[in-house]
């Protein structure tokens, strides 16, 4: 394997890695964004807590890394195969980053950025079916629902790409969707959802991305040491 493809893999992980809305937490608010909500290390938690100003930067860092590591692929005229796996390992790092001990945010941003990069036409799909649930305060659901239909989209309408680009753009969101699923199901119990049982977590979490289905209750989730003032939101500017 070429030593600038390993080294292009490496670096997108290690770039994924860089935990954005942790960092923005703690300066901002003081306060490990881990503990609060969703759990997760990603803006759309991070908005829950902090101002406009702090979280709209974040989103904008999450979806770039992903964007960037492709991009950059494709300057070095790697072929999609390689696009996609330095893609991946975009995605990876963001959910699992080295810098955290390996407990992350789900990816959801950045592999938007993957996407939009890979395929251009296929990223206003995908938001289109994602946000078409936030009326119905289900973005989760709608962000599972759009993955599902990535690689569908792809394989049946991508007409402009040949099969040697048809077949790894499907089989690379195929891959993202699980890594999506894996993530989901393999976050760490919280205390809310210790009298969960198994199988209603599993649904929860799928089709949800949280523990429990009380949702005011899941995206206010705070430590219990926390004070009043960490567990109010901060107006918007």
């Amino acid at each position: 394997m070429d030593i600038k493809f390993v080294s292009l893999i490496l670096g997108a992980y290690l770039f994924g890695s860089i935990p954005a809305a942790y960092l923005a937490a703690k300066w901002s608010r003081g306060i490990d964004i881990r503990q609060y909500g969703s759990g997760n290390v990603g803006a759309s938690n991070l908005l829950k807590f902090a101002s406009k100003r702090v979280a709209i930067p974040i989103i904008i860092f999450d979806l770039g890394k992903g964007a960037m590591v492709v991009w950059v692929a494709q300057l070095m005229g790697l072929g999609i195969v390689q696009q996609v796996t330095v893609g991946l390992a975009a995605i990876v790092g963001h959910n699992w980053p080295v810098f955290l001990r390996f407990n992350g945010g789900r990816g959801n941003l950045t592999t938007l950025g993957v996407v939009s990069i890979l395929v251009p036409w296929l990223a206003p799909v995908v938001l289109v079916i994602a946000f078409s649930f936030v009326t119905f305060h289900q973005l989760a659901l709608g962000v599972f629902l759009a993955l599902i239909s990535a690689p569908i989209a792809v394989w049946f309408f991508g007409q402009p790409l040949g099969i040697a680009d048809k077949l790894p753009l499907t089989l690379g969101f195929l891959a993202m969707l699980l890594i999506v699923v894996f993530r989901r199901l393999t976050a760490p119990r919280t205390s809310l959802s210790a009298s969960v049982p198994p199988g209603q977590l599993i649904i929860n979490r799928l089709l949800f991305d949280r523990d429990i289905r009380d949702r005011e209750a899941w995206i206010h989730r705070a430590p219990p040491e926390a004070s009043s003032t960490e567990q109010e939101k901060p107006g918007k500017g």
